[in-house]
């Protein structure tokens, strides 16, 4: 057994969380039982991923996307209701970790993706979100096209991406910026980035892509933000000796 708060006092300390001006809340966001033999992981706190934690024997739940957004309360929906009932009916916790969770340097969604690229890192600061920089920029060893691009990309997430083919022939620099990163367009220009890789596109980013002769590449926001949150289960499975399920309810978008 692991203490609840002690696990979330480690993710907040590994991920800095208390330097993000996030879009919700970061760390507990539904108290349950303090005593943890299990965690499990997952991308989305819906109601399938939190059914199949409880399900699985999980005292504690932590998700990349969590129950709440912004710092208003409202009325709850249908959906909200029946997550929070699967989770207090069983004196689940349940925690989240966003921004932080994408801008960490070695185990967050951008820096792990950019491993599984094949990339080296540029150290320049890149996708900045509420004044903090949850981006990163990589590099190929050895120009590559965009098909090659595009192949290392479905492999990484296992599912073909969507490409808007806009950039040079030959790419030596890559933004990263997982989910829904298609604002870093903006900074990949400017800065003269032969691509950018995010998630999900907003419908601008074609004639954007276009203008800024970037090619754009969406790999799915389920599919390129896994990584972060399976690494910090394990890593929390290795420090405190308890058991960690990664619940994986894949999604095309």
């Amino acid at each position: 057994m692991a203490d609840r708060d002690e696990i979330l006092g480690y993710c907040d300390d590994l991920l800095d969380s208390r330097a993000f001006d996030d879009y919700g809340p970061n760390g507990l966001q539904v108290p349950g039982r303090i005593e943890v033999s299990k965690v499990a992981t997952g991308v989305s706190a819906n109601l399938e991923t939190l059914e199949q934690a409880v399900g699985g024997g999980a005292e504690l739940v932590i998700t990349h996307h969590g129950l709440l957004w912004g710092d208003q309360l409202s009325a709850l929906s249908v959906p909200m209701a029946a997550r929070l009932r699967a989770l207090l009916c069983a004196d689940v916790s349940l925690a989240a970790y966003h921004l932080p969770l994408d801008a960490h340097p070695e185990i967050g969604n951008n820096a792990l993706l950019r491993d599984e690229l094949d990339l080296d890192a540029d150290e320049r600061p890149f996708g900045e979100a509420r004044g903090s920089a949850i981006g990163l920029i990589g590099r190929t060893r050895e120009p590559i096209d965009l098909d090659e691009l595009r192949r290392r990309l479905a492999h990484a997430v296992g599912q073909e991406p969507l490409v808007f083919d806009a950039g040079p022939d030959r790419i030596s620099t890559v933004g990263i910026v997982t989910g829904s990163g298609g604002f870093a367009l903006h900074e990949a220009g400017p800065l003269g980035l032969d691509a950018l890789i995010t998630g999900e596109p907003s419908e601008p980013v074609m004639g954007e892509a276009r203008e800024y002769g970037v090619h754009f590449l969406a790999g799915g926001h389920y599919a390129t933000e896994t990584f972060g949150i399976r690494r910090l289960g394990e890593l929390i499975s290795e420090r405190f000796s308890i058991a960690h399920e990664f619940v994986d309810v894949p999604n095309p978008i």
